[in-house]
């Protein structure tokens, strides 16, 4: 992001800590971390308080799984960009998340294509 040009206020939706704390670290420089939540049920709660720009969404949350939770938020909120974070380099799963709502799906064993997917949305809200 450059100067000047507000950053994305993200939320990050996963159920491991350890991975929570390293995505903010990762976000932190380029993006306004407002949150993170470790389940779906919180997740929707805490993006109808917060109204984030961008979630980055693990896509095995407990409680509310993170599929029907992705529907609810961009069906209520289609402003917002979810992204899906995952181990899975499904192509199946990709598909199933897309006609969910989801912008983007990217792997976290290529956890620097994140932040890249993030300023790319960011970019074309315009």
């Amino acid at each position: 992001m450059t100067r000047g040009t507000p950053r994305p206020r993200v939320l990050l939706a996963d159920d491991y800590p350890e991975m929570l704390k390293a995505v903010s670290r990762l976000l932190a420089v380029d993006c306004e971390i407002v949150g993170s939540v470790p389940d779906g049920s919180t997740l929707i709660e805490t993006t109808l308080r917060l109204r984030p720009d961008v979630i980055v969404l693990d896509v095995n949350l407990p409680k509310v799984r993170s599929l029907e939770a992705c529907r609810e938020i961009t069906r209520a909120h289609p402003e917002i960009q979810v992204i899906m974070f995952t181990a899975l380099d499904d192509p199946d799963l990709r598909k199933v998340f897309i006609d969910a709502g989801a912008s983007g799906f990217v792997s976290k064993l290529a956890s620097g294509e994140l932040l890249t997917t993030i300023k790319r949305l960011w970019a074309e809200r315009g």
